[in-house]
């Protein structure tokens, strides 16, 4: 209908891009976007890495995959259409060891499977072709893969929003929504809006904004904290493109690789440490609320019980930089604590079942007039115009059945 509300809460990329193809598919309507910060993206969004993956990683057939591999050609197409950075400097996923080979060979067949475009195996030779002073016995190439600036787009997704008569309500701290009769009540405080149809991509409050709409409890968000160091600028020259390690099939994470930006700068990292804060970009933040969230959680200790080496491990490589750093110097050699600064931090908003399991694929669930978002991690930037298709989908089609969104 022509004269509807829809609600968005969330102005990162996602929550935007959804307002922006909404707004694009429904004119007339009324979009409106809720969130709490001053500014847009300043949460995931804003500290993402830059990176514009092709699909390699996710399993065929699930909405990561699918929307990845949509999601590419739109962002390019959109990034360059606003001249927005964008730069296919490619990917090498490297194997150190003869027991990575395997695994490799799967990584291959899954992104075949994706449509990964002009996805090759290279050899030993072939790498240091590509990347001079690589490590590594053979690798995965993708010339495809590509850096961007998200924070940038996301400012172009408000202001496209803006442009149609949207509104992007910042400051706006949603602490009640209220199902009525043929709409949504989304209260920040005393102020009331009412909308005909809601929208949650709250990212790192997914869950706790979710139970407001009375939505479930489950997954539960669980933050994890991934450090950066920064290559010192006379050693950026040794890092042509990204370079990523095999990653291991037991972890959402990639591990920690060397990712240059649109700036000229070249990170190194991430690691993946249990955050005490849902906003813990720093060790030194702690939430008591969080941190009693986290506790009373089942899943929280099932999934400590299951990764606890792991975890050690990753806290070791935060508080030692010499350690970050011997993993890093196993894909360019040569690399160690000298040659790198303190870099920047981001926060992942982690969804985790009751039973301990990591929510790998996108999660979004329909309840009534309320689509929730309820896990949307990386590559949700790089799919983030295609996550919004699906949402817009089924927003705006009053026939599609609450089930069919996974």
């Amino acid at each position: 209908m022509a004269d509807e509300t829809i609600g968005i809460v969330g102005a990162g990329i996602v929550g935007l891009a959804t307002a922006r193809e909404i707004a694009r598919r429904r004119p007339g309507s009324r979009v409106v976007v809720f969130d709490k910060e001053p500014q847009v993206a300043r949460h995931q969004t804003g500290h993402n890495s830059g990176v514009v993956h092709a699909g390699i990683y996710y399993a065929p057939g699930s909405l990561k995959a699918d929307l990845c591999v949509r999601g590419v050609p739109l962002l390019r197409e959109y990034c360059q259409d606003r001249d927005i950075p964008y730069r296919e400097i490619g990917k090498l996923v490297v194997a150190v060891r003869k027991d990575e080979l395997g695994r490799m060979d799967n990584l291959y067949e899954r992104a075949r499977n994706n449509h990964v475009p002009d996805l090759r195996r290279i050899s030993r030779e072939e790498i240091r072709e590509i990347e001079p002073h690589a490590g590594g016995i053979a690798a995965l190439h993708s010339p495809c893969t590509a850096i961007t600036d998200y924070p940038a787009v996301a400012r172009e997704f408000a202001k496209d929003v803006e442009d149609s008569g949207g509104e992007v309500r910042l400051g706006f701290d949603v602490t009640s929504l209220t199902r009525l009769p043929g709409g949504v009540e989304v209260g920040s405080g005393e102020e009331r809006v009412r909308v005909d149809q809601l929208v949650l991509c709250a990212g790192l409050h997914s869950d706790s904004v979710s139970r407001l709409a009375e939505d479930g409890t489950e997954p539960r968000i669980i933050p994890f904290r991934g450090e950066y160091k920064l290559l010192k600028p006379e050693r950026t020259n040794l890092v042509n493109g990204l370079i990523y390690p095999v990653p291991d099939p037991r972890y959402p994470f990639l591990g920690v690789h060397f990712t240059p930006r649109v700036d000229g700068s070249v990170e190194v990292g991430p690691n993946a440490v249990l955050a005490l804060a849902r906003e813990g970009y720093r060790r030194s933040r702690i939430s008591p609320r969080d941190l009693l969230g986290l506790a009373a959680y089942p899943g929280t200790w099932r999934m400590a019980a299951r990764h606890w080496r792991t975890g050690l491990r990753e806290y070791r490589g935060s508080l030692s930089t010499a350690a970050f750093m011997k993993d890093a110097g196993l894909y360019v050699p040569g690399v160690g604590p000298e040659d790198v600064v303190r870099g920047g931090a981001g926060v992942r908003a982690q969804a985790l079942d009751r039973d301990g399991t990591l929510v790998d694929d996108f999660r979004i669930h329909r309840a009534g007039r309320v689509t929730a978002v309820r896990n949307a991690p990386s590559p949700a930037a790089t799919a983030s115009m295609a996550i919004a298709e699906h949402i817009a989908d089924v927003v705006l089609d009053d026939a599609y059945p609450d089930w069919a969104l996974r």
